[in-house]
C-alpha cells in the first residue's frame, strides 16, 4: 500500500431522471476512504522545521549588545529556506486547498521575519541610540514604567556621576601650605591641567561606553521588546501545535427480439447519411457538460479537460410505432448507426477517454449519442497577471466533411444552463475554476472553405487561476524578504557589518526563487508581471548591497580621502540633504588646548642642547627634588594631552571625513525612501489587481 492505508469501502445505489428523454439510469457509486501514513512527513518535515523554530526561540539569549545577533536569525532563516528547498518534493501542489502543513510553515517564516526585524530594531537602538532625541515622556511612562514592570525589568536607577570629578580639586587644596609659592603655583597648574585632560578622556570614554542618559532610556527598551516578544512566540507556537417523413419499421410482436430484427435493415444503411432525400439537411444539437478541468499548460498553450458531449440527430430510415413494437426506445451498438463527423478543431491529442460502445434510438428515429472526451485543446493563454490570470479558450464544434448543405448544428441546450449544471457535477478543477461559458454560432459566411461552407459551433470557457497557492508560497514569502531587507537600512553602518548580511540575505532570496521556481509559468510570448516584481526586488536587494559597500567604504577609508568637491558638497550635503531632512551638521567648535608655556621652554630647552642645561646654576634651578616632580608633572601633563588629542581625533574625525559620511548617509537615506516608495507602489498594485480580480471576473 506504500504510504496508504485503505481505511473502508462503501456503496450506495443513485436514482436519476432525465425528463427530457425519459430515460432512467441507475448508478452505483463506491466510495473509497483512504488515510495517509503521516510518519514520514512527521519525521521529515515536522520535526526539523520545529528544531529549526526552537532554535530561532533560543536566540533571544543571545545577548545583542556582544553578539551580532542578525546575521545569527539571517543565516537561520537561509537554513530553513534550504530545509523548504529540500523537503519541496514531499509537499502537496494543488491549487484546490491549501494544506494545513504549508500554512504551519508560513507562519514558521513570518515569526522568524518578525524576529529578526525586531532584532534589527534593538541593534539600531543599541548602536545609534547616542544620536537620538531624549526619549518622550510617553514612552519613558508606557515602555520603561509599566511595561518594564509587566515583564520584570524596571526602569533602572540613576547614578550620581559627578561626584568624584572634584575629588583631585579637593586633594590639591588641602596641602596648599607646604610649599613654596613659586613652586606651588607651577604644581597646582600642572595638576589642574592634568585634571582637566583626565576628566576630558573619562567623559569622552564613558560617553563612548555608557551614553547619554537618553541613549540609555532608549538601550532599556530593548529588552522591554525582547520579552514580550519571546512570550508572543511561544504562544503562537503552541497555537500552532495545537489541534471540494419516414417510413415505419414493422414489427412481428411488440418484443424487443422482433424490433432488433425490423431494425437490420436500418443497420445496413449505415454508411450513408439517414436521409430518403439527400437534398435534406440533417439537423445535429451539440450538448456538453464539463467534469473537470485538468490542467493548463502554459509552456505549450493547452488547455485540458474532461467532458461528456452529446449528440442528437434525427435517423429517418428508423421510425416504429411504441404500440406495435412495445418499445419507445432501444439501446444499439454505436458502430451499427451512422454517426456524423463532429470534431473540436482545438483538438491537439487523441481522445483517450474511454469509448462507450452504445447509442440511444427512439420511436420517431432521434438518435441520441453520449460520449466522454477528454479534450486537449490548443488555447491563447496571457499570464500577464499571473496568479491573477483569467483564460478565455474556445472549444469549437462543426462537421469535418459535411458542408452547410448536408448538416446543420444547432446547440441542444442554453449555454448557461450548460456553465450552471457543470458547476454543480464539475469534481475536479484543481488549480482553476469555472467561471463562465457562452456559445456563438458562426454562420456559413464567416466560415468558408474551398470545397464549400461549414457551420461551426464555439463555446467560449472562461476558467480562473486561484491565486492563494501563490500568494502563500510565493508572495507574502517574498514579501518578508523585502521587508528584512527594507529594515536592514536601520543596521548601523559603523558598528555591524551590513554588507554580509544583505548578502545572506540574497543568497536566502535566490533560493527561495529556486523553491518556487516550478511554481512559475513558463512561455515565450508574454512575461508574468509577477516575474517582473521579483526580477525588480532582486534588483533592489543588489542596489542596497552595492550602496552599503559604498558606505563602508566612506565610513572606515574616508579619512585617506581629499576633501570633498564643491559640487558634491551643493548637489549632495546642502540639496539631497535637505530632500531627505538630513541637513549639513554645523561645524563644531572644539575645545582648543593649549600647553603652558612654561612646559614649552622647558622642553625646548631640554631638546636644544644638554651643554646649555648644565651651564646654569643650582640657584636658578631651585631645589633639586622640586624641580624635579614639577617636571615629570610636565611630562605626564604633554602626554594626556596627546592622549586627549588623539581620541577626540580618532571619535570625532576630520572635517573632511566627515562630509565624505554624511555624503555615504545621504545616499543611504534616498536609496532607503525609493526603496519605501517601490516596495508600497508594489504591494498597492497587487491588492488592488487582487480585489479587482475577485470582485469583477
Amino acid at each position: 500500500m506504500g504510504e496508504w492505508q485503505l481505511m473502508e469501502i462503501t456503496s450506495n445505489k443513485i436514482h436519476s431522471e432525465e425528463i427530457e428523454n425519459g430515460i432512467y439510469t441507475d448508478k452505483l457509486a463506491f466510495h473509497i476512504k483512504v488515510r495517509r501514513r503521516a510518519t514520514l512527513y512527521v519525521v521529515n518535515l515536522l520535526i526539523p522545521s520545529c528544531f529549526l523554530i526552537t532554535v530561532d526561540l533560543f536566540s533571544f539569549l543571545l545577548p545583542p549588545q556582544s553578539v551580532d545577533r542578525s546575521s545569527f536569525k539571517m543565516t537561520l532563516i537561509l537554513g530553513y529556506t534550504v530545509f523548504l528547498l529540500i523537503m519541496n518534493d514531499l509537499l502537496p501542489a494543488t491549487g484546490n486547498a491549501i494544506p494545513l502543513i504549508n500554512v504551519f510553515f508560513s507562519l514558521c517564516l513570518a515569526l522568524m521575519v518578525a524576529s529578526l526585524l525586531e532584532t534589527i530594531l534593538i541593534t539600531n537602538l543599541l548602536c545609534g541610540s547616542a544620536d537620538f532625541a531624549p526619549v518622550p515622556h510617553w514612552v519613558r511612562v508606557l515602555v520603561l514604567q509599566f511595561l518594564g514592570a509587566l515583564v520584570c525589568l524596571p526602569q533602572k536607577t540613576k547614578k550620581a556621576k559627578d561626584s568624584d570629578l572634584k575629588t583631585g580639586t579637593v586633594v590639591a587644596k588641602g596641602k596648599a601650605d607646604e610649599k613654596p609659592p613659586g613652586v606651588e603655583n607651577k604644581a597646582v597648574q600642572q595638576l589642574r591641567n592634568l585634571s582637566k585632560d583626565l576628566q576630558a578622556i573619562r567623559l569622552q570614554v564613558e560617553q563612548q561606553l555608557n551614553g547619554r542618559p537618553s541613549s540609555e532610556e532608549w538601550i532599556q527598551c530593548c529588552p522591554l521588546k525582547v520579552k514580550p516578544s519571546k512570550v508572543l512566540f511561544i504562544f503562537v507556537s503552541l497555537l500552532m501545535h495545537a489541534q471540494c417523413n419516414s417510413v415505419m419499421l414493422p414489427c412481428s410482436q411488440p418484443d424487443t427480439p422482433s424490433l432488433l430484427a425490423a431494425l437490420q435493415p436500418v443497420f445496413k444503411l449505415r454508411p450513408i447519411r439517414p436521409v430518403m432525400n439527400l437534398s435534406t439537411t440533417t439537423n445535429v444539437t451539440i450538448d456538453f457538460i464539463m467534469f473537470g478541468i485538468l490542467g493548463v499548460d502554459e509552456k505549450a498553450q493547452l488547455l485540458t479537460t474532461f467532458i461528456w458531449q452529446t449528440l442528437h440527430w434525427k435517423n429517418e430510415f428508423a421510425t416504429w410505432d411504441p404500440e406495435e413494437c412495445g418499445a419507445q426506445w432501444i439501446t444499439v451498438p454505436r458502430k451499427l448507426l451512422w454517426v456524423p463527423d463532429v470534431v473540436i478543431n482545438e483538438f491537439m491529442e487523441k481522445n483517450s477517454a474511454p469509448f462507450v460502445p452504445y447509442s440511444y434510438l427512439y420511436s420517431d428515429g432521434v438518435v441520441l449519442d453520449a460520449q466522454p472526451v477528454r479534450v486537449v485543446s490548443s488555447c491563447r493563454l496571457d499570464i500577464y497577471l499571473f496568479p491573477f490570470d483569467i483564460q478565455n479558450c474556445s472549444l469549437s464544434f462543426n462537421s469535418y466533411l459535411h458542408g452547410r448543405e448536408a448538416i446543420q448544428l444547432d446547440i441542444h441546450t442554453s449555454a448557461e444552463k450548460i456553465f450552471q449544471y457543470s458547476k454543480e457535477v464539475m469534481t475536479t478543477m484543481g488549480e482553476w475554476e469555472l467561471i463562465g461559458m457562452t456559445a456563438k454560432k458562426l454562420e456559413p459566411s464567416s466560415v468558408v472553405d474551398n470545397s464549400g461552407h461549414y457551420v461551426e459551433l464555439r463555446f467560449f470557457v472562461s476558467v480562473r487561476r486561484r491565486a492563494t497557492l501563490y500568494v502563500v508560497n510565493l508572495l507574502i514569502p517574498s514579501c518578508f524578504l523585502i521587508t528584512v531587507d527594507l529594515f536592514s537600512f536601520m543596521l548601523p553602518p559603523k558598528n555591524v557589518d551590513r554588507s554580509l548580511f544583505k548578502m545572506t540575505l540574497i543568497l536566502g532570496y535566490t533560493v527561495f526563487l529556486i523553491i518556487m521556481n516550478n511554481l512559475l509559468p513558463i512561455t515565450g510570448e508574454t512575461i508574468p508581471l509577477l516575474n517582473v516584481f521579483l526580477s525588480l526586488c532582486l534588483g533592489l536587494m543588489v542596489a542596497s548591497l552595492l550602496e552599503t559597500i559604498l558606505i563602508t567604504n566612506l565610513i572606515c577609508g574616508s579619512a585617506h580621502y581629499s576633501p570633498v568637491p564643491r559640487w558634491i558638497r551643493v548637489l549632495v550635503l546642502q540639496i539631497l540633504g535637505k530632500l531627505v531632512c538630513l541637513p549639513p551638521k554645523p561645524r563644531v567648535k572644539k575645545d582648543t588646548v593649549f600647553q603652558n608655556p612654561a612646559v614649552l621652554e622647558i622642553l625646548e630647552m631640554k631638546f636644544a642642547s644638554p651643554v646649555a642645561e648644565d651651564s646654569e646654576g643650582p640657584e636658578e634651578k631651585g631645589p633639586l627634588s622640586e624641580d624635579e616632580a614639577l617636571q615629570e608633572l610636565e611630562n605626564l601633563s604633554n602626554d594626556l594631552q596627546a592622549i586627549r588629542l588623539q581620541v577626540e581625533q580618532q571619535l570625532n574625525g576630520s572635517q573632511s571625513s566627515e562630509e565624505w559620511i554624511q555624503v555615504g548617509f545621504i545616499i543611504d537615506r534616498l536609496l532607503f525612501i525609493l526603496y519605501i516608495l517601490f516596495v508600497t507602489v508594489s504591494f498597492m498594485t497587487i491588492i488592488i489587481i487582487w480585489v479587482i480580480f475577485y470582485n469583477n471576473p
